[in-house]
């Protein structure tokens, strides 16, 4: 509990807590009380406030009160309160003598003094007081303290954010807290202020240049914001830990640092920004030396600076090393910190373009490798065309990529340009023996190349297996390792490609936990896993996903295609046309600015299905014969041919062209013995085009469509169970087709309602448009037959698809066709499946 008094002494309010303001409430019931009382607390907690609030007290009781010590004891008022503020202050003589004044007890004294200095009659002073009479200590502000007095300002007492701004700015130090508040004056709601204003730093200077040199430099060495051990302090200040605790009490006793010895942030700023250039740069710069000296991290020290706005305060290689350090964590912090570090005298090659690739930032790092590789020394050129070859690569320039890997030289470099030449069929050299230690970064590059070789010309499993182990390699330290694809990436790929979806999941996880490859990967990462999602029919949470990744910094060539082929999978998969249409142009500029290669064959599948539905097919032919002449190069690959011939199924069936239908049949028969994946939708292709030609083999169909749902098309196995349900004229094959489809497709029975019951809630007016609709009239043929409007025909036939769940109006059609032929027709709870057409 607590309560607030006002002060005249510098305007500042009090918030005591019970003890204190228990005293303060017995001196005014009975002033003529004993009262043997010291106050103590470090400086700016409010002593002086509160022996101020007492006196007054007593004075309004009409009470004597004096200030001053008497030389003498006998020349104390013994009807008078003696009120004596900074008893620390005091030389031996009058501490002498309110001790004796203490100890004879005949008088009325109210003390405070600060907790240091402690000279040994102010000790025994307060051992009197604690032995004799009462003893109150304060403390800072508690968070409910600090909104307590926030209370008397109530625009901003109504703001817990500022509360809080305030109270871990000033650590509850009651002057600090009112000098923040004051501040705050002009402060315009809408959030916490960032920083505190200047005029209230400015006014803890004098608390400052009151402080002993040595204290001060502790104070600069604090303000740091590191953990500074004993050792540190003693060759950092030139004392010894005895001496070090005194200049640490002198600080707290002060008010300007706390029980834990560190200052608070607002004291923090102070000191940074009130003491000398000349002391500060000393210290810090020192403090760093020793940092180095001891091998401790200087990461922390310098990110303190830097917040402080003082990083041009480190050596230059202090803070190349403490980039080094960010490098794996925050690629762009190290890129800040070696341009710092540059521009300080230390050239750093070409580690900041390292950085500012690993950060994302490719349009620097090519800018920073292009100059380095016309400038610099041979070895610092070899690192400047590995960063512009990784970030052309990300940008669909692989050709160029490969010529620069090949250049600098080096075993993962080789590795790197030959996973580079396959995934565009070009001629891949042979990699050159070179006398480098087999790091984990050069083994994992050599795996990459080789899982790549084996997805071209070996089985899956193997392809799989091996990339996955360079995935693994790479989990422990992958952060800082500047990669053109992440062998956890072309994993998640292989295993698409041949069904395998539960592994490219797990490895795609495992590789955005671990961080590999940095933020230039992580987008790369998560627009698989959003691709998963949506193969698996779960679109919701493939937008979320996708909405993520897309926000903040444009996308590259590669990430934009595939953000291009998801977004239009989504919306084929919603049967939503106007998001197809919207998204049509800028996915045909993703094709434009990314090659085709072998890694991107996915997206370009999903977005001929999009342009099939849009009737735009023929701008993406180009691009399509490039990935036939692609796998042709290749030897036409089983594993990376599969998906793009399932896709080129949809599209012939679009754009209703049987014998391209028949050809992408036949590719995937002649695959089928390649993989399970491949086995099963070559099951499907035939299954689709045989309901397609009015053959509807109930049990045939259901067994293609699980299949599908097992390997993970979890969306096209209750799609082609759906389409065949609303092709066949038998209705116990429809029910059992739809069944199988609403399993598939995993809705839940509660979600939609059953037809029986659906039927029974469609009005007279809506089973009437249901008819006419089933008959095949348009909303304004309808609209004349039943004098209607054509909107209220749209609004009907909504309403109808709404209730009955269905997503597109060939399942809607399907459903009414049901239901008009058999209105007592009822599924006992059965529910319908929401299916889109192709």
């Amino acid at each position: 509990m607590t309560s607030m008094i006002m002060s005249g002494v510098a305007e500042c309010r009090l918030v005591l807590d019970v003890e204190p303001n228990d005293l303060l409430d017995a001196v005014t019931a009975d002033p003529s009380a004993p009262l043997l009382l010291g106050v103590t607390g470090p400086g700016g907690h409010g002593r002086s406030s509160y022996l101020h609030e007492l006196a007054g007290r007593y004075a309004r009781a009409g009470v004597t009160v004096h200030t001053d010590v008497p030389q003498d004891e006998a020349a104390c008022d013994p009807d008078a309160v003696l009120v004596v503020d900074d008893a620390h202050l005091l030389d031996e003589a009058r501490l002498r003598t309110l001790l004796r004044l203490v100890g004879g007890r005949r008088h009325r004294l109210a003390i405070s003094f600060r907790p240091w200095p402690r000279p040994a009659g102010l000790t025994a002073l307060a051992d009197a007081l604690r032995r004799e009479g009462r003893l109150i200590l304060l403390t800072p502000f508690s968070r409910a303290g600090t909104a307590a007095y926030l209370a008397a300002v109530p625009r901003l007492a109504r703001r817990p954010d500022v509360v809080d701004f305030v109270h871990i700015q000033t650590g509850g130090v009651p002057r600090h807290v009112g000098w923040l508040v004051g501040g705050l004056g002009e402060y315009e709601p809408g959030g916490a202020p960032a920083e505190p204003p200047r005029q209230v730093v400015l006014q803890l200077g004098p608390d400052l240049e009151a402080l002993p040199a040595d204290v001060r430099r502790l104070l600069i060495a604090l303000a740091a914001g590191v953990p500074l051990p004993v050792d540190v302090l003693r060759e950092l200040l030139q004392h010894e830990p005895a001496g070090i605790d005194e200049l640490v009490a002198e600080a707290r006793a002060a008010g300007l640092v706390g029980a834990d010895g560190q200052p608070t942030p607002l004291v923090r700023r102070a000191v940074t920004a009130l003491s000398p250039a000349t002391d500060r740069i000393a210290v810090w710069r020192r403090l760093t030396e020793l940092q180095l000296s001891r091998g401790a991290p200087l990461l922390p020290l310098v990110r303190s600076l830097l917040s402080a706005g003082m990083v041009g305060d480190c050596p230059p290689a202090t803070l190349a090393a403490a980039a080094e350090e960010a490098l794996g964590s925050e690629p762009a912090l190290a890129a800040q910190l070696f341009a710092a570090a540059t521009a300080a005298g230390q050239p750093t090659g070409g580690r900041q373009a390292v950085a500012a690739a690993l950060a994302g930032d490719l349009d620097l790092a090519l800018r920073l490798s292009g100059r380095l590789l016309t400038t610099a020394p041979p070895a610092v050129r070899a690192e400047a065309a590995v960063v512009a070859a990784t970030a052309l690569a990300h940008r669909g320039q692989s050709d160029r990529s490969v010529e620069l890997y090949r250049w600098s030289g080096g075993a993962c470099a080789d590795a790197f340009a030959a996973v580079g030449a396959l995934a565009t069929a070009r001629p891949a050299a042979a990699p050159e023996s070179r006398d480098e230690p087999p790091t984990m970064q050069a083994s994992a590059a050599r795996l990459m190349a080789d899982g790549v070789r084996e997805s071209i010309d070996g089985p899956p499993a193997a392809a799989l297996s091996t990339l996955v182990q360079a995935a693994a390699l790479l989990e422990p330290d992958g952060r800082a390792v500047l990669l053109p694809d992440s062998p956890a990436a072309l994993a998640a790929l292989t295993a698409v490609h041949c069904g395998e979806l539960d592994i490219a999941e797990r490895v795609l996880d495992r590789a955005l936990a671990s961080g590999i490859g940095g933020p230039l990967l992580a987008r790369r990462h998560r627009l698989l896993r959003a691709w998963i999602l949506m193969v698996r029919g779960r679109s919701a949470a493939a937008t979320e996903q996708l909405a993520e990744v897309t926000t903040g910094r444009p996308l590259e060539s590669r990430d934009m295609l595939f953000a291009a082929g998801l977004s239009m999978g989504i919306a084929r998969r919603a049967s939503d046309l106007g998001a197809l249409q919207r998204g049509w142009v800028p996915a045909l500029e993703a094709v434009v600015r990314h090659p085709v290669d072998l890694f991107t064959l996915l997206p370009l599948g999903e977005l001929a299905i999009a342009g099939a539905r849009l009737g735009d097919l023929g701008r993406l032919q180009p691009y399509l014969r490039s990935a036939r002449g692609l796998l042709d190069r290749l030897g036409d690959p089983p594993l990376w041919r599969t998906p793009l011939h399932w896709s080129g199924l949809h599209v012939a069936i679009l754009i209703e062209d049987p014998a391209a239908a028949d050809e992408h049949v036949d590719a995937l028969v002649a695959a089928a013995g390649h993989s399970r994946y491949a086995a099963v939708v070559a099951v499907a292709a035939q299954c689709w085009l045989e309901v397609l030609r009015g053959t509807v083999d109930a049990g045939r169909v259901e067994a293609a469509a699980r299949g599908l749902h097992d390997t993970g098309l979890c969306w096209d196995g209750a799609r082609l169970a759906g389409q065949a349900a609303i092709r066949t004229s038998d209705r116990r094959a429809m029910t059992a087709l739809l069944d199988c489809a609403r399993t598939l497709q995993g809705g839940a029975a509660e979600d939609r309602p059953a037809a029986g019951t659906a039927s029974q809630r469609l009005s007279d007016r809506e089973r009437e448009v249901a008819e006419l609709v089933v008959a095949g009239l348009t909303y304004r043929e309808i609209g004349d037959r039943l004098f209607i409007s054509a909107k209220t025909v749209e609004h009907h036939v909504a309403r109808m698809r709404s209730r009955l769940r269905c997503v597109s109006r060939t399942d809607l059609l399907a459903l009414l066709r049901t239901i008009l032929a058999d209105p007592s027709y009822t599924t006992s709870g059965q529910t319908w499946p929401q299916q889109a057409a192709t």
